[in-house]
Parts: C-alpha cells; sequence; structure tokens
C-alpha cells in the first residue's frame, strides 16, 4: 500500500472499520499502553463519537516487570480522557508451560480477551505493517509452511468473537506521525528494547540493515504475507473438499480415501481436520511418523500424539481427538439423572435418564468394571461388551465408559467422548441436554 499524504486518512480507516460493525454490538480496544494502541483507541473514540458504537478499552496487566503497574496508570489515565470504560484484567503466567515467556504471555492475553468479551463483540488489536513484516521473518526463520507465513489475519472469526486488525496496511512510521499531530501520549515497554528476544532482535538489528539496502523491506515482506495468505486460502479448500468427499467428519477420516490422495494432499486434509477439531496441528515429524503409519497391519496399535492431541487409527479410520484424562477405575457419584454432574475430568455431564414412568430416582453413575448386561427392549439380557463390540466403540473410548446402576442393576451407559447413550435399559428415558 501506498504511504498515505492525508492527514484525515488513518481516522478515514478507522471510520471504515467501523462502519463494518453492526450498531449496538460491543466494540473493544486491546490497550497495551504503547504507541499502537494508544493511537488506536484515540481514532475509535472519535469515530465512536460520530458513529456510535459501544467502546471499551480492555488492558491485559501481566506482572512480568516493575513498568507493569506504570502502563495500568497510562492506560487509566487515556480512557479517562476519551471517555472510555477500561478493563483491567490481570494475569499470572506460567513459565514452565513450555510456550517460551513470549508465547505464554499472548496466551494469557488471549485467555483474557475472551474471558471478558462477549459473542458478537468486535475486538480490534493494533499491529501494523511493520509488525507483520516481522512475523513473516520469524515465520520463514523457524521453517514455517504457508500458513505461517501467511502471518496474521487483518479480521478473522474467533469463538464466536471478531478479531479485527485496521492498521495492519500502516507503517508504524504513518502510526508515529499521527500521533504526534494528534498530542497522543503513550508509554514505551523497556522490553522492547530488550534484543535477546527474537522479534526484537529482529525489530532493532534486522529490518533496519535490510531497508538500508532494500528501503521498501517491510512493506514487501507484508505483501509476501498477503501472497502465503491467498495461498493457504486456496489449500485450506481443497482440504475441505477433500474431507468433504471423505464423508465430512474431522474426527474420523477413512483411511482408504486418505491414502488414495498425493502425500501433500494428506498432510493439509490431517491439518486441516485438526483446526476444525480446534487440536494442535501436528509437527511435521509426528505428521510424517503417522502418514507413514496410514497402512500399517490391522491389528496394529497405531496412536501419534502432540500437544494434547492424539491420532489413532482403527477399522480402517483415522480418528483425531483430544488426549482425555483417564477414568479411575473406583471413580463414582450419586446422581438424580437430571442435573448437570461433574466429572472427575473437569467437565459437566449435561444428560438425562429417568425412568418411563418419571418418578425420582437416585442413581450412581461408575466407570465401567466389566460383565455389565442390560436388559434391553425387544432384546432381552445383553452383555455390555457386546453391544460395545456391535455400535463399534473404539477401545479407547470403553476405557472412559460411565456406567448408570439404579437399585443394583445397570440401566445405562453412557459414551462421554461421543456425548451420547450407548445403551438404555427397558423402562428408561435418556438424552443429551443442549447448552
Amino acid at each position: 500500500m501506498a504511504p498515505r499524504h492525508k492527514r484525515e486518512s488513518l481516522q478515514a480507516l478507522i471510520d471504515d472499520a467501523l462502519a463494518e460493525i453492526p450498531p449496538g454490538r460491543v466494540v473493544w480496544v486491546a490497550l497495551s499502553g504503547g504507541l499502537d494502541s494508544s493511537l488506536l483507541l484515540t481514532l475509535a473514540a472519535a469515530a465512536c463519537r460520530r458513529h456510535p458504537r459501544p467502546l471499551h478499552a480492555l488492558h491485559v496487566h501481566h506482572g512480568l516487570q516493575p513498568a507493569a503497574d506504570d502502563f495500568e496508570v497510562h492506560c487509566r489515565r487515556l480512557c479517562s480522557r476519551l471517555g472510555v470504560p477500561l478493563f483491567v484484567e490481570r494475569v499470572v503466567i506460567d513459565r514452565d508451560a513450555g510456550l517460551g515467556l513470549e508465547g505464554m504471555a499472548r496466551q494469557a492475553r488471549y485467555d483474557a480477551f475472551i474471558r471478558r468479551m462477549t459473542r458478537g463483540d468486535t475486538l480490534w488489536l493494533a499491529q501494523h505493517r511493520d509488525d507483520q513484516a516481522e512475523t513473516f521473518l520469524l515465520a520463514a526463520l523457524r521453517s514455517s509452511g504457508v500458513r505461517g507465513l501467511a502471518g496474521m489475519p487483518s479480521g478473522r472469526e474467533w469463538l464466536g468473537r471478531h478479531l479485527v486488525r485496521p492498521l495492519l496496511a500502516c507503517s508504524r512510521a504513518e502510526l508515529e506521525a499521527e500521533a504526534e499531530r494528534l498530542g497522543v501520549y503513550w508509554v514505551d515497554d523497556p522490553s522492547n528494547a530488550d534484543e535477546s528476544l527474537d522479534r526484537n532482535f529482529l525489530r532493532h538489528s534486522v529490518l533496519p540493515l535490510l531497508q538500508s539496502r532494500w528501503p521498501q523491506a517491510a512493506e514487501a515482506l507484508a505483501s509476501s504475507a498477503r501472497h502465503a495468505a491467498e495461498a493457504e486460502a486456496l489449500i485450506e479448500a481443497l482440504a475441505e473438499h477433500d474431507l468433504d468427499a471423505l464423508g465430512g467428519d474431522p474426527a474420523r477420516v477413512p483411511l482408504a480415501g486418505l491414502v488414495a490422495l498425493a502425500p501433500e494432499r494428506q498432510r493439509s486434509l490431517v491439518r486441516h481436520a485438526c483446526r476444525r477439531l480446534r487440536l494442535a496441528t501436528p509437527p511435521s515429524s509426528r505428521l510424517a511418523s503417522l502418514l507413514a503409519q496410514l497402512e500399517a497391519r490391522p491389528d496394529a496399535q497405531v496412536r501419534v500424539a502432540w500437544a494434547g492431541a492424539e491420532a489413532r487409527i482403527w477399522r480402517g479410520t483415522l480418528y483425531l481427538r483430544p488426549i482425555h484424562a483417564t477414568l479411575r477405575a473406583d471413580w463414582c457419584a450419586e446422581w438424580d439423572g437430571m442435573a448437570p454432574l461433574p466429572l472427575p475430568w473437569g467437565e459437566l455431564l449435561h444428560a438425562a435418564l429417568i425412568p418411563a414412568d418419571g418418578c425420582p430416582v437416585v442413581l450412581t453413575l461408575m466407570a465401567r468394571q466389566g460383565g455389565e448386561r442390560l436388559r434391553l427392549a425387544g432384546r432381552g439380557g445383553r452383555d455390555l461388551k457386546r453391544l460395545l463390540q456391535e455400535r463399534g466403540v473404539p477401545p479407547w473410548e470403553r476405557e472412559r465408559l460411565l456406567v448408570a446402576w439404579c437399585d443394583g442393576t445397570p440401566v445405562a451407559a453412557f459414551q462421554p467422548d461421543s456425548a451420547r447413550w450407548l445403551a438404555v435399559a427397558e423402562g428408561w428415558r435418556a438424552s443429551v441436554v443442549e447448552v
């Protein structure tokens, strides 16, 4: 994008972004207190005065350095002057989580955003073209594929919210000139000068060197990121087409159709299916290991795991799923068959199980022990093990099966991983409650 010369151009850019938001919907600005976000909030406040929308600012207090309190003070003063409500989220960074300090801080910010925002809200982030150039270089140096090289999208849907970067096409120099013209005051984060952090090293040492020879380096790198984003969109569309052709279920992909695809389409489909399931995508080495075992012997117990997710192969199907906590064999809980019930791995059981006559009961929900038999309508007594085999329940899901008992008799079996009742005894009614 060519540099802007008209003073009102940045304001017009924000006005146009605001026009995309339906009246009455809340606009949030992620406010760190630095140049970019302080200017964005200033422009957003001016736009909302002319075209009324609810505008809030959200500051995440990481507590990683002594200056963190000063950032919050600045944000409060700026919001007070602009008449914008400020919400402060204090977070604790787990330095031992394995994502690195920058990665954990970013994760903590996004967790804070999702806690504060409601579905349908829009979050504006203040990243600009120079940030995009840095992101592209970092991705290239980390051997990222096309998706990584695509950098930050200008906008996307995110857990029912809208995430938008209205300044992504603007250079930092443009933002600084506009901030000075408007008299916007900001605070500089001392950690931004720490070149032991990869992004800071690129910002202070690498990009200036590149720009000394190629003045348009940042713009060119950001442009390459846009080209990569276009290519990624085409790859995703092809992967979705392939998945639809194989039944459309990202959690269960038929092996026969998968192995018929070219290797690069296999890789794209598995990554796409993981994203559909909100699972971490497998690293290249893990993905290669998985694809090498697609045609393993039928009796082979193929399992490939990575970052909270796993792939399993069973009976001609590739299963992609989160790694679940195991269910202790001695776990049990009393249940009235109606109220949400806490499960040992932290989720709630949202289901109902009541006698056909509707009378109140006290049920015991417990882990499957083996040997249970249920009396089914029209079929008589049936062994639960055989029912699981008949219904194709994978072995690893049988290990987490819940069995409901009433007066010493098993009356139903629930499969948490699929949120369904697998078997219900005669004289009982079962359902899954929508939440």
